[in-house]
């Protein structure tokens, strides 16, 4: 199938690739011209045959909108919009019930996967009508990891990115749990080399996990990751998951306390923080900030 791409960073420029290799057409859409395929929104909607679909791959908030408000003037009825940035999930609602006064359908779809999914695969959840899935069903087949799972119609719209906002929560304390267990072992003199137990733990143990992998990544590259600020910024979604607890009346202390960690690490040096900020470049490739 043919697909039109916005947004060709760390995270759309792998999966333009990743949906070629699956052995489907990508025009890519990206400001910097040396990334794109076509260099306008009006040209990518003009080179695409309808029906036609539109996944935009943006920063969340007004960069998201004024790029759905673009598309909504180009694109005709029975044409669909996919958000799959980590747009806010009340944003959905809004802005499937613009799009289909135009008669254009709209998904959102929460994308897991970093700069490793190229090569491993996304994690997709996605919400929305079931017809206007089915026709972006090929590039989530074409997209998710190998296997029977990675995948999901979570269900209506706003569902995709509220799934997501979840798991980046959990992401969130387990990433904690971690930070806190490797500042303990270099603080104690009794355990003298705090990267092989980290490494012992990456097989028979109920800790294990990519995260895991990853932290194990960190200290390979710096063994005491005496390299980095203690400072790890957040993206979003850990407040809007705190947010949506208390409106639900649902207790997240661990996931509230790892946000409220994160809050910490803008006040003074915070050695946890340096596992967040290691692990967060491991798996992201989000920046981190140097001594």
């Amino acid at each position: 199938m043919e697909l039109g791409l916005v947004g060709l960073g760390k995270m759309g420029g792998n999966m333009r690739e990743r949906i070629r290799r699956a052995g489907h057409t990508v025009l890519g859409y990206d400001r910097n011209p040396d990334l794109a395929d076509v260099h306008s929104l009006e040209e990518l909607v003009g080179k695409l045959e309808g029906p036609r679909v539109v996944w935009v791959m943006v920063p969340a908030g007004e960069a998201t909108q004024s790029t759905i408000d673009e598309l909504a003037a180009l694109l005709q009825p029975g044409d669909v919009v996919v958000d799959g940035g980590n747009s806010r999930w009340t944003d959905d609602e809004k802005h499937a019930e613009e799009l289909a006064a135009k008669g254009i359908g709209f998904v959102d779809c929460g994308v897991s996967g970093g700069v490793w999914g190229l090569e491993n695969g996304y994690a997709l959840m996605y919400g929305g009508d079931k017809e206007h899935v089915a026709k972006v069903q090929p590039v989530f087949d074409a997209l998710k990891p190998e296997g029977d799972f990675g995948s999901v119609h979570a269900g209506k719209v706003g569902a995709g990115h509220f799934a997501k906002m979840v798991h980046n929560g959990i992401e969130y304390a387990m990433m904690q749990a971690y930070a806190e267990g490797w500042e303990l072992l270099e603080k104690v003199d009794s355990v003298t080399d705090v990267r092989e137990v980290f490494r012992s733990w990456q097989e028979g143990t109920v800790i294990r996990s990519w995260l895991l992998d990853l932290a194990v990544n960190a200290l390979h590259e710096d063994e005491h990751l005496e390299s980095l600020r203690g400072y790890a910024q957040d993206s979003g979604e850990g407040r809007w998951t705190v947010e949506a607890a208390i409106d639900n009346a649902v207790p997240l202390p661990a996931i509230t306390a790892s946000l409220f960690a994160r809050f910490s690490s803008r006040q003074e040096e915070s050695p946890q923080m340096k596992m967040i900020a290691a692990l967060r470049n491991q798996f992201g490739g989000h920046a981190v900030e140097k001594k």
